[in-house]
């Protein structure tokens, strides 16, 4: 699967610290507005314990993890929707983007400039939300509640009012941030499925409800188009028994049709 989060959010409200914190790459995060103008892109492993306990009872001479795409979007600012601030270009970007999250400063730092010159965390939102429906722009939504252990931060008495589901990270100090991939993983409503074996233990990324085909073709196309079944067990099971066979042995390891729905956590090999 091949979705993306956009990070948005007002400028200087710690956007691009946090996506460097997420893919360690490098983009500019300079005390200015506007430093991010084209976006940035980064590929980011989803945090799953259960990924490692696979490799190890498999002895997998690999170990790949599924991913989230994250986008670094220059910052909005009121009247975007109307092309201020090189609005009309910023908004073409989130457009592209599956999903979205937004960015919120709730700490006080008299050397970080903020574009509204106080720290209201509402009204911030109030602020991108507005721009974002005059675009016309509606996609999923988590708000990013970038808090600092080295500053004062607001009372949060703020959160009840949110106008959807948040998470609290210090991109400075990375707190926070494996909760965020995970958030944001569940934001594009996605489900993760495991190949194992001694070449590799992999993690499979499809959209929640997926029919056994349809996950299949993230791992090729042909496992769609030519698929005859599928060989199913549940992580859990694999876990306990302590390997495939000895999974099938106990009667664990199903046989699945195409119209299998696959589950989180399902560790599948596929037949065609």
């Amino acid at each position: 699967m091949s979705l993306s989060i956009g990070i948005v959010g007002l400028p200087n409200v710690g956007k691009s610290t946090l996506f460097n914190a997420l893919t360690k790459k490098g983009v500019p995060a300079e005390n200015y507005p506007f430093c991010t103008i084209d976006p940035s892109v980064g590929i980011v492993p989803v945090p799953d314990e259960r990924l490692t306990k696979l490799s190890a009872i498999s002895k997998s001479k690999k170990t790949i993890p599924a991913v989230v795409e994250f986008v670094d979007i220059a910052g909005l600012v009121k009247g975007a929707s109307e092309g201020a601030g090189l609005g009309n270009k910023f908004l073409s970007h989130i457009r592209e983007v599956d999903a979205i999250i937004e960015v919120v400063r709730v700490f006080e730092d008299t050397n970080t400039i903020h574009v509204h010159n106080k720290i209201d965390p509402l009204f911030d939102i109030e602020v991108i939300n507005f721009e974002l429906e005059q675009a016309g722009i509606k996609k999923p939504t988590l708000y990013v509640l970038n808090k600092s252990e080295a500053a004062e931060n607001v009372k949060n008495d703020f959160v009840s009012k949110l106008p959807g589901p948040y998470i609290e990270v210090d991109p400075v100090f990375g707190s926070g941030l494996d909760n965020l991939i995970k958030a944001g993983y569940d934001l594009l409503n996605l489900i993760t499925f495991f190949t194992t074996g001694e070449d590799e233990s992999r993690a499979w990324t499809t959209l929640r409800g997926a029919t056994a085909p349809f996950a299949g073709r993230s791992i090729h196309t042909d496992f769609q188009q030519k698929f005859i079944r599928a060989e199913v067990v549940s992580y859990e099971q694999l876990i306990e028994a302590g390997s495939f066979a000895k999974a099938r042995e106990r009667g664990w390891v199903r046989t699945e049709g195409k119209e299998y729905i696959v589950q989180d956590g399902d560790v599948v090999e596929f037949l065609i």
